[in-house]
């Protein structure tokens, strides 16, 4: 089995990892604010360069494909088709939530929030002692979130970019709640790795936006 290339540019910060199985080999991670377009490539081909491999050495890409920024998500789809084409390199497209926690290993219940924007949520819940998912992906409002986890009387470790922003709420309601450490709050493209390890390539990998675009919204209203 080769090496595979993981993307992760759903959200403010983007990074890729080069790992064998578990195994990291290498993984750049920015939240400098600046584009996805600006920096994903130049970040792919600096971690090669150091690693001192190539992209022939890939054999998978596996990339985040949502829910999240829909220009973050359209671009790390881009690029993974982009470096598969023409090689024997197979893509896999795996959720931005499920990859968040597919890094813990805890008895508490992981819930994955992302910053939806206008008062909602990206969410999906696991239990991570062998990352059991407890609900699909979901875009909701953040009082509903709470209003869920208030009624289930467990504890939970809130990861994602919309963490802190829960972490107060949960707690202003009672519920037992911690942030997740910092080094693994934000997504990263070594979830994407683990998320993807058994996951079979099944064509064309599309994003998954949960909800439409503002572009959609407005036509929507205008038809």
């Amino acid at each position: 089995m080769g090496l595979t290339l993981s993307i992760e540019s759903s959200a403010k910060a983007c990074s890729v990892a080069l790992t064998d199985g578990r195994t990291l080999i290498a993984q750049y991670f920015l939240n400098s604010g600046l584009t996805h377009s600006q920096t994903l490539m130049a970040m792919i081909r600096d971690m090669l360069d150091t690693s001192n491999r190539a992209i022939s050495d890939v054999s998978r890409v596996a990339v985040a494909h949502g829910p999240g920024s829909f220009t973050g998500v359209r671009i790390g789809i881009a690029a993974a088709k982009g470096l598969a084409w023409g090689g024997d390199i197979e893509v896999v497209g795996v959720s931005t939530l499920l990859a968040m926690a597919s890094v813990f290993d805890t008895r508490d219940i992981v819930c994955a929030v992302m910053d939806a924007r206008r008062g909602e949520v990206y969410n999906a819940n696991f239990r991570c002692d062998g990352v059991v998912r407890l609900c699909d992906d979901r875009a909701l409002t953040l009082d509903a979130l709470i209003d869920e986890a208030a009624s289930a009387n467990t504890r939970y470790t809130l990861v994602g970019d919309g963490a802190e922003l829960a972490h107060a709420r949960f707690r202003e309601r009672g519920v037992d709640v911690a942030l997740a450490p910092d080094a693994l709050r934000l997504q990263s493209a070594y979830g994407v790795a683990i998320a993807s390890i058994g996951v079979e390539a099944s064509g064309d990998v599309e994003p998954n936006y949960l909800r439409l675009s503002q572009a959609e919204r407005a036509a929507a209203i205008n038809s």
